[in-house]
């Protein structure tokens, strides 16, 4: 559970952000994503360790289907809704098939070079999301670097457990020292503490309805092809990273994910994917257990039941969450 809060602060940036960025409910997302990755965990018999959180990837086409201007609760979340059920069942169906007729037809059609520039694309395009947060004074520029830095100086000077909490340990000395440098000195905007004092000890998330459109359904539905590829470079570093073949594992993955979106959409909650956070925060721990990220999981769900909580986790400054998605 320990190890697996550093994973849960690794996905919970994107997590949150993927929503907000669509007008839809941080706090169901975080409920779905938690469920989802435990179904996946089950799916794929414990052999993956992968997170599911909430796609970036859905954010262009939803905004294109629903005409959403990226303030508040998204108005037209319905036709989204349905347009993301049509991408998971799509998901879906080819999990199937590459669980019937074998990984080689779907790693011919889609190889290194092509997933690996998918990945790289999506990871470029989110790039502007963390340079403008931490790029709105020379204060928040410098706050990120030393985030680095902390995470970086634990990873290389210290043994044992806490290098393996480096994420955790490092984000608390970062939040530390910005609530000193900003709070206390006055050199940054101060953490805001208020919303967690306001904030409900319990609540539920917000649930919505599907709606159902043809050309909703056609506008994102094609969304599966960038989550087939990016599940599928996903796999290729985890296999590189442990050094075992989890290929044969991949069909059910895709029908995991893709279950998990359908699931997530009906329900008011964003498309899923695998990762790439997690598995970064995987490469510098050494740790794959399925277990630390069933950990996550766990402390997703909780989260989005325990407002204060979900609070205090949003108090995380723009500067220190945009140092670690650097890493």
């Amino acid at each position: 559970l320990v190890l697996g809060i550093q994973h849960a602060f690794a996905m919970f940036g994107a997590t949150v952000l993927a929503p907000l960025l669509m007008g839809f409910d941080p706090s169901l997302t975080m409920l779905i994503t938690g469920i989802g990755t435990i179904i996946f965990f089950l799916i794929t018999g414990g052999r993956v360790p992968s997170y599911l959180g909430s796609s970036f990837a859905f954010i262009g086409a939803v905004a294109a289907v629903t005409g959403y201007n990226g303030v508040g609760a998204n108005p037209q979340i319905a036709l989204a809704l349905g347009g993301i059920i049509a991408c998971g069942l799509v998901y879906m169906l080819v999990g199937l098939l590459v669980m019937k007729i074998g990984t080689a037809w779907i790693e011919n059609l889609l190889p290194p070079v092509v997933t690996g520039s998918i990945v790289m694309i999506i990871g470029l395009n989110l790039a502007p999301v963390t340079i403008k947060g931490v790029s709105g004074n020379s204060f928040d520029t410098w706050m990120a670097l030393v985030t680095v830095l902390c995470i970086g100086g634990i990873a290389v000077f210290t043994k044992g457990m806490l290098r393996r909490l480096l994420l955790l340990v490092g984000l608390l000395l970062s939040y530390a020292l910005y609530f000193v440098l900003a709070n206390v000195l006055g050199l940054g905007k101060p953490i805001d503490f208020a919303p967690i004092a306001n904030a409900a000890w319990f609540g539920l998330p917000t649930f919505h309805h599907p709606e159902f459109s043809l050309n909703a359904a056609l506008l994102i539905a094609p969304v599966a092809i960038i989550l087939i590829a990016e599940n599928l470079g996903h796999f290729k570093a985890v296999s590189a990273m442990t050094g075992q073949n989890i290929s044969p594992y991949m069909g059910r993955a895709f029908f995991a994910d893709g279950l998990c979106t359908t699931l997530s959409a009906s329900i008011g909650g964003t498309g899923m994917t695998t990762y790439a956070e997690n598995i970064g925060v995987m490469a510098m721990t050494k740790v794959y257990s399925v277990y630390v990220i069933g950990g996550a999981a766990v402390l997703s769900i909780i989260c989005s039941f325990i407002g204060k909580l979900t609070m205090l986790i949003n108090s995380i400054p723009g500067p220190v969450i945009g140092g670690i998605s650097f890493l």
